[in-house]
């Protein structure tokens, strides 16, 4: 779990290809301190797994199904990356629930500036994707937590506005039209939206209706 609060920005290093499998070596000194091995780190919102490291650098393997559905598959040696550790059970949540689980990617439309922040219009590759976007809510763009500023149903676009340490702090900076990021939506809206699909939809499971009877017969009342 993560908050989509960047905490540096790391080098790729050097990839390893087999097919659609990558083992990523990745520089980095803030998202070393007490590593261990199986620990889950952020990279540009891509939830991964440390298999090696050492005090300047560390290993994860993307699998195919990764591999596919994320823009890991496009970076090059020397590509800057959003790092995140997983954060601890005491720490703040300054952004919001993130799993690190991207939904699918999204091509940045154009970059503007609005007084001290810049405006990004992004334009999701799977329009269903949307469906999840809600103005004032938040979306994780490569690993950073945002507030959506507003959605364009007909566009298929949404914006997010940044600030200068925002930008500063992380590989937005480097990010203009054209360019294609991973994008996750709040978890909540997800959860929300299946439940509510199951729950409409006519299955054994869910034929019958939780009747008082029911609850005495069973010893709730």
């Amino acid at each position: 779990m993560f908050t989509g609060l960047i905490e540096e920005i790391g080098v790729l290093r050097s990839v390893k290809r087999q097919g659609e499998a990558m083992i990523l070596s990745i520089s980095a000194n803030k998202v070393l301190e007490e590593v261990k091995l199986g620990d889950s780190i952020s990279i540009n919102g891509v939830c991964l797994t440390v298999v090696t490291y050492d005090s300047r650098s560390f290993d994860v393997d993307v699998m195919p199904e990764t591999y596919r559905h994320t823009t890991l598959h496009t970076i090059q040696p020397g590509s800057p990356l959003n790092l995140e550790r997983a954060m601890l059970a005491g720490g703040r949540y300054g952004g919001h629930i993130v799993q690190g689980h991207v939904d699918g990617t999204g091509v940045i439309r154009n970059r503007t500036v609005e007084a001290n922040a810049v405006v990004f219009k992004i334009e999701p590759h799977q329009s269903a994707q949307l469906r999840y976007i809600i103005p004032k809510g938040s979306i994780t763009l490569d690993g950073i937590s945002l507030t959506v500023v507003e959605v364009d149903r007909d566009a298929g676009t949404f914006t997010v506005s940044i600030i200068p340490h925002t930008l500063k702090e992380t590989i937005l900076q480097q990010k203009y039209a054209g360019d294609t990021l991973n994008l996750e939506s709040d978890i909540l809206g997800k959860y929300v939206d299946h439940l509510l699909s199951e729950r409409e939809r006519p299955t054994a499971a869910n034929s019958s209706k939780l009747t008082e009877a029911i609850l005495r017969d069973n010893g709730f009342m």
